[in-house]
């Protein structure tokens, strides 16, 4: 327990977690106000575990639904020659 409370107290250990926490928090509550998601935004702001409930956001959770999307859309073809002829007529 002592050998924490030291890292704790030692600045050259705790300004690189901090930056790394703030970066990506910042970023994965940019993404989820973008996409007007509340709840995912207060569970980013309240929930603070180094970052990696926010970075599983940014790269699972958000991407998801484009995902999704993405592969439930009716492609569109070309209509053929003969199917061109057919609609002048």
């Amino acid at each position: 327990m002592e050998n924490f409370a030291y890292l704790i107290q030692q600045p050259q250990f705790l300004y690189p977690i901090l930056l790394w926490t703030l970066f990506w928090k910042g970023l994965a509550l940019w993404k989820a106000a973008q996409k007007k998601q509340v709840y995912w935004f207060i569970a980013i702001l309240v929930i603070n575990f180094l970052g990696i409930f926010s970075i599983l956001y940014i790269y699972v959770f958000s991407e998801w639904k484009r995902i999704k999307a993405c592969c439930t859309k009716k492609e569109e073809k070309e209509p053929s020659t003969e199917e061109i002829k057919k609609e002048k007529e």
